[in-house]
């Protein structure tokens, strides 16, 4: 199952690179990002794209850890929790 993720995983950043690629190309006009009164230099819209996955990979991958999306509880150990013994008591 651990080598089905991985090839998941490299197929949805091959796809983002090919459509990053491809829309690179076709739009080589540069824009500029406004954002309330902040507006940052004109640059090409494949590199603001480029830039965006890139941030939210590394986003994910951050958070990942922290709110405990990685790590997996059995059901097993669920449906114990509920299962209680006469003889505890």
């Amino acid at each position: 199952m651990k080598s089905f993720a991985n090839l998941f995983i490299s197929v949805v950043i091959a796809v983002w690179v090919i459509a990053i690629a491809l829309i690179s190309v076709q739009n080589a006009t540069p824009v500029s990002l406004r954002f309330l009164v902040f507006q940052s230099i004109q640059i090409p819209f494949g590199l603001v794209l480029a830039f965006s996955v890139a941030v939210g990979l590394l986003g994910v991958a951050i958070l990942q850890p922290l709110w405990g999306l990685g790590a997996s509880k059995s059901r097993v150990d669920e449906e114990a929790e509920f299962f209680i013994d006469d003889e505890d008591f």
